[in-house]
């Protein structure tokens, strides 16, 4: 398996086509479309692009799907949502920093509707089903670059992360998601769920290869490799996991040394960030005709409606409070360690009902990163049957970047 810096070089040395990488890419979504990952494949254009390719830029020839709520132009533009039929007018700027560093957007990928959602089940298209069991989720909302780039479609695929949008699908279904600190890739022409929350992030096979791509992309240093010191988090609400995802977790701590730590009040920290998040959504789909949203959806913003102005206010500040409490904790060591959800991937049938227990343990230990915007990392851990993932919490992009790939070459 090529990192993405290999295929890179390859591109540029000429012992690798772009146009044969492309096709590779476009016949292995043909082979996994029952997975439903990909709700535009853009053979035409992905083609043109490889033939006129110059062979040059750090992710030269690399194949990427984008998440369908961030626009590229010519490609249509929906949001995984009945209620939207627009074409993209132009590429956002993570999309054209992709480009300008020679990779192939291939296709739009799953979400669920509007991203505001952690299952992936809910779409114009239907649900995305999990490359390990399509019986179950693939976790939200970057449900479709999750699933393609764990069945082998393409080794990057761009996300967005609210709440955990790229953590909990990564951690489902058994790849790397990196939400980097706020703000590191841009947010404009991106759908917004909440503009205090909202982040770009990357789908990967490994640590070291979200680490290049967030370094071609964005500027993050790439540090020396070193051992680290590492907190693991003791809050119990952190730890009330199911019993696959309890012995993997014990498994993985046996791997290395950590000091136990105390994380921010969880339930003050949800809170914190759910109030913000709901005013924030209700704004971003004001005046827009919800008749043919998803019903789960429609009932995530009737709920958020009912968040208080003062309640919202409050948040602000008390968020500002839950940030020093972290960094407090993140100055005496290097990373906190958390499971990055609490079950393996439940069954699609689970979300029928709104599934609000399921949306609790898949949210549960990713929103605090969201609140705070520090980097936050979902590496996959050995685990008998499905997937299961581990979070790394830094103070900087580049400190989780180093801490994810020491983890990753402890295995």
């Amino acid at each position: 398996m090529r990192t993405l810096e290999e295929i890179a070089a390859g591109v540029r040395d000429g012992a690798l086509d772009p146009v044969r990488l492309v096709e590779d890419a476009l016949s292995r979504a043909t082979e996994v479309a029952d997975l439903n990952a990909i709700v535009h494949l853009d053979v035409d254009g992905a083609r043109k692009a490889a033939v006129a390719h110059d062979r040059t830029g750090a992710l030269a020839g690399v194949p990427v799907l984008v998440k369908e709520i961030i626009e590229v132009e010519g490609l249509p533009y929906r949001c995984g949502s009945a209620s939207m039929d627009e074409v993209g007018r132009q590429d956002a700027e993570v999309v054209r920093r992709l480009r300008a560093a020679g990779a192939i957007v291939i296709g739009l990928s799953h979400t669920h509707e509007f991203a505001y959602g952690c299952f992936g089940t809910s779409n114009r298209v239907g649900p995305c089903r999990n490359p390990h069991d399509l019986s179950r989720m693939t976790g939200g909302s970057s449900s479709g670059s999750a699933a393609a780039v764990a069945a082998g479609v393409v080794p990057l695929a761009i996300g967005t992360d609210t709440a955990g949008s790229v953590r909990i699908p990564a951690a489902l279904c058994g790849v790397v998601g990196f939400k980097p600190s706020y703000n590191t890739l841009p947010t404009d022409r991106v759908f917004p769920l909440s503009q205090s929350l909202d982040h770009v992030g990357v789908l990967t096979r490994t640590a070291s290869d979200a680490a290049y791509a967030l370094n071609v992309l964005a500027g993050v240093a790439l540090l020396p490799p070193r051992k680290p010191r590492l907190g693991v988090v003791t809050n119990p609400e952190y730890l009330r996991l199911t019993p696959a995802v309890s012995s993997a977790w014990s498994a993985a701590l046996n791997t290395f040394d950590a000091v136990e730590v105390q994380l921010p009040d969880w339930s003050q920290s949800y809170s914190t960030a759910a109030n913000l998040q709901g005013p924030e959504a209700v704004a971003s789909h004001r005046g827009r005709s919800q008749d043919l949203y998803q019903p789960d959806v429609r009932r995530r913003l009737l709920e958020a409606a009912l968040v208080q102005p003062a309640d919202y206010e409050r948040a602000k500040d008390d968020a500002g409070r839950i940030v020093a409490a972290l960094d407090a904790v993140l100055a005496d060591v290097d990373a906190v360690l958390t499971p990055t959800v609490l079950t393996t991937a439940p069954l699609i049938t689970a979300a029928a009902d709104g599934g609000l227990d399921i949306r609790r343990k898949l949210m549960n230990n990713t929103r605090l990163a969201n609140l705070t915007r520090h980097a936050a990392v979902s590496l996959p851990i050995p685990a008998d049957g499905l997937p299961v993932g581990l979070q790394v919490i830094a103070a900087s992009n580049e400190q989780a970047a180093a801490v994810a790939c020491w983890l990753e070459a402890q295995r």
